[in-house]
């Protein structure tokens, strides 16, 4: 697919999904790790036979300068040690974009370099911001990567009430890596990618 038949449509749909995703009862949730200031759930995921992974800490700074540092932009691959690549391949407007991005391997190369194409959508929420994203079709492949494929996700940003200059960040991650991995694996991967987003927002 090059090119969104109605992009705005779809920005609404994926953003009232990632609502529907904050809006799920604590119970519901699993703990299956806490890193320092960041604690990570899981339940299973609706879209596909994995699971959807929930972040959330408190980062030392304002919700502006933590977003900047998630959405498609030139601060990502700073401290994204997973994101080797990222290129914008469509603009719709100024916070609506297609972008491809390729990973590293990991674990020991279990999980090989893989490539995604998300649309990419940043929205204001409540006093904050959410920043959320989809994998779409793309045609254009390259073969040394295997073309994995996020479900809806995305990152819920909005400044703490008793100290504004402080954010709690709640992220929503499902991603299907695709490929021959055991499950196991795909579950470690996806637990220290939760967990990565939510400690590096402290190097903004």
């Amino acid at each position: 697919m090059e090119g969104l038949p109605d992009a705005a449509a779809f920005a609404t749909r994926l953003k009232n999904t990632l609502i529907q995703y904050h809006s799920i009862e604590d119970d519901k949730w699993r703990v299956a790790k806490k890193v320092k200031d960041v604690t990570i759930w899981r339940k299973p995921s609706e879209e596909f036979n994995g699971y959807l992974f929930k972040a959330q800490g408190v980062i030392d700074d304002i919700v502006n300068s933590v977003i900047d540092h998630i959405r498609p932009g030139p601060y990502r691959l700073d401290w994204d040690s997973l994101m080797t690549s990222m290129d914008i391949l469509e603009h719709f407007e100024e916070n609506c974009c297609v972008m491809r991005y390729t990973t590293a391997g990991q674990l020991w190369n279990i999980i090989s370099p893989r490539e995604f194409v998300d649309f990419s959508y940043t929205v204001d929420y409540e006093d904050g911001l959410l920043s959320c994203g989809l994998s779409v079709d793309w045609s254009e492949q390259r073969p040394e990567f295997i073309r994995g494929f996020n479900h809806p996700c995305g990152w819920f940003c909005v400044p703490r009430k008793d100290n504004p200059q402080q954010s709690l960040l709640t992220g929503y991650i499902q991603t299907d890596l695709r490929g021959m991995i055991p499950q196991s694996a795909v579950d470690t991967a996806m637990t220290v990618v939760c967990a990565l987003f939510g400690t590096a927002a402290h190097l903004v």
